[in-house]
């Protein structure tokens, strides 16, 4: 049951409008009613999570907890512990989407909760996560038709928009620069360097059949053809596959590349070279066997796969694996992130094929996501115009800041793969 409750105008972010729009932001616009045990329960978890961490924390009235460091601003408490108690760190990130909290320095703060994340819920409740924890809806699991709908959630929201915060190339995942700070100018050098080291490891040149699962919006199957690779790239997202055709047209490979509207499990054929970056992020823990069997089986004897993927500790993503998490219900629906263990087990017990290398490069990830993250929040006006209001603006900022805590902390780290298959002898 929720009530209705007034939104507070930030003081470091945007006003968020009052009311918010309930039929699109339904468990934002109304505070979950939270009895006052629960709120009392929830408030004793923030006071465990946050008292002893490098963070202030300051309340209305005066009360701080922390030992000092990146400043967290509670507007509305009541609301705040409602959300937390009720729906956990769901409610944190919807408490944040409200403006009930704030953060001057965002990422700074969710990147000292993100070093602590295994320590932030009590060891007798962790234990008992199974009884408190949201479960992932059945909706959305990655069935053909669940991926689908998830994919279009998050990729068909609007090209403009992603075109607002991403570089020339539309390039959305990790670049790899050549140094520190990195300035937006060197993102597409930097999203080419990382192109090219992929399609290196895959060994991509003239002649080359190559089959790509994730399309994006074309760029690396763009960087193939001019290698002389003749591409098929499957995508699940309308938006994403009539641009990518377009650029492909506009740069004259439509001989050369295919882009289709088409699911990896319906991949047909045989290739020499497979690249898929950060698609395994996806396709759910319960689709990983079924998603390296389909390299496995769509690779020829002596071909490579070079594949990018966001890992993350394994004993985390066994702790969660099964949980509703805030990414999940508002940005990346039916996603979760492996871990190296759990690739290097899912390759060995499902496919022929081995893995002969991996690298780490989580630092450029960090710095990828603070040029989109600075963008998007100096386009503003433009995401207005697009029609995106307010909480989904704290929503997508939130979401920026939170990964990039991630890579920050080393909570989360970015991998580029080599997988191989033995040649017929």
């Amino acid at each position: 049951m929720t009530t209705a409750h007034p939104r507070p105008t930030t003081r470091t972010g945007e006003a968020v409008p009052a009311p918010v729009d309930a039929g699109r932001w339904p468990d934002v616009a109304a505070v979950p009613k939270a009895s006052w045990p629960v709120r009392t329960v929830a408030a004793g978890v923030v006071r465990h999570a946050l008292g002893g961490l490098p963070l202030r924390v300051r309340f209305p009235g005066g009360t701080t907890l922390g030992l000092g460091g990146p400043l967290i601003e509670v507007r509305d408490p009541d609301a705040f512990h409602a959300r937390i108690g009720t729906t956990g760190l769901i409610g944190f990130g919807e408490s944040y989407m409200a403006g009930e909290w704030d953060a001057p320095d965002l990422v700074g703060a969710l990147t000292v909760l993100a070093s602590h994340a295994a320590e932030l819920v009590p060891a007798p409740l962790q234990r008992l996560r199974r009884l408190w924890a949201l479960r992932q809806p059945a909706a959305q699991r990655n069935t053909e038709t669940g991926a689908r709908d998830n994919i279009s959630r998050h990729y068909d929201l609007s090209n403009d928009l992603f075109a607002l915060f991403l570089d020339d190339t539309l390039t959305y995942s990790s670049a790899v620069f050549r140094g520190f700070p990195a300035e937006h100018a060197l993102l597409p050098a930097a999203q080419h360097r990382k192109i090219d080291r992929l399609l290196d490891l895959a060994e991509v040149g003239e002649g080359t059949r190559l089959l790509e699962i994730g399309t994006g919006w074309g760029e690396l199957a763009l960087r193939a053809a001019a290698r002389g690779a003749h591409v098929t790239s499957l995508t699940l997202s309308r938006e994403q596959r009539d641009l990518a055709r377009q650029r492909v047209r506009e740069a004259g490979f439509a001989d050369r590349v295919a882009i289709e509207l088409r699911d990896y499990r319906e991949a047909e054929g045989t290739y020499d070279a497979i690249v898929s970056v950060e698609m395994i992020e996806a396709v759910g823990a319960e689709f990983w066997p079924t998603y390296f069997r389909t390299l496995d089986e769509r690779l020829a004897p002596g071909g490579r796969v070079a594949l990018q993927a966001i890992t993350m500790p394994h004993e985390r993503m066994l702790a969660s694996r099964d949980t509703h998490t805030w990414i999940q219900k508002y940005i990346f629906p039916g996603g979760l992130l492996p871990s190296v263990e759990a690739v290097d087990q899912t390759v060995r017990e499902h496919t022929g094929l081995a893995v002969t290398r991996r690298d780490a490069f989580g630092a450029h990830y960090a710095e990828t996501l603070r040029l989109w993250r600075e963008r998007f929040t100096e386009r503003a006006d433009d995401v207005d115009d697009l029609g995106f209001d307010a909480v989904f603006r704290r929503m997508w900022t939130f979401y920026l800041a939170y990964s990039e805590a991630g890579f920050r902390s080393g909570y989360l780290d970015v991998q580029q793969y080599l997988l191989t298959k033995e040649p017929t002898r």
